[in-house]
């Protein structure tokens, strides 16, 4: 039987996370994200019929389960070898688009919504964060921290990466991840130390 030529859902999905990640979500038609993604137009209505905000909905989520996997399978060696994880994926998406993308989650985020209700790529996108911060929480406490800490410190892991990124972006330079990578390890260290 022979391979159909046609662009996989997940293909598609993967290519509007990344056309997302370079130029936000209201920058980018379904054409332009059916086109990065080496897709027809037909197919991409084939898999996402509501459109746009569907597809780009399913784009989120997909960068968010992809570095809520790369977070899993770090973890268990310590809050510090995640954060490392975490930075390092950033990192390697930053400088190999030349400082062209960034994270989809936050581009979503910092647009400005439709009027009315909250559209479900904000919900997606709050979903990814909370995730990663959860996974987060949940190593600094297996590691030692204390229980009222471990969620703030989370969220400040978080924001402080999301932060640098648009900061490297706009710099052209890794120094604003680098600075943010050393403060953040220091206080997950200090937060794991605890008195004998």
């Amino acid at each position: 039987m022979a391979k159909s030529s046609a662009p996989s859902r997940e293909r598609i999905v993967a290519g509007a996370a990344d056309l997302i990640s370079r130029r936000g979500l209201n920058a980018s038609s379904i054409r332009e994200l059916a086109k990065h993604a080496k897709a027809p137009l037909g197919s991409t209505y084939h898999y996402f019929p509501e459109g746009k905000q569907q597809l780009a909905t399913e784009a989120v989520q997909y960068a968010g389960a992809s570095v809520a996997r790369i977070l899993r399978g770090t973890l268990d060696a310590g809050p510090v070898a995640g954060l490392r994880a975490f930075l390092d994926a950033w990192r390697a998406i930053v400088v190999q688009s030349d400082f062209r993308a960034g994270c989809p989650v936050l581009a979503v985020a910092v647009e400005e919504p439709p009027a009315g209700e909250t559209p479900p790529i904000l919900t997606a996108a709050a979903a990814a964060f909370e995730e990663w911060e959860g996974l987060l929480a949940d190593a600094l406490l297996r590691h030692g921290a204390e229980p009222d800490r471990a969620p703030a410190l989370a969220t400040l892991v978080v924001a402080s990466v999301e932060g640098a990124i648009a900061m490297c972006r706009a710099r052209r330079s890794m120094q604003p991840l680098d600075r943010v990578a050393q403060q953040l390890e220091e206080l997950i260290e200090g937060a794991l130390d605890r008195p004998a």
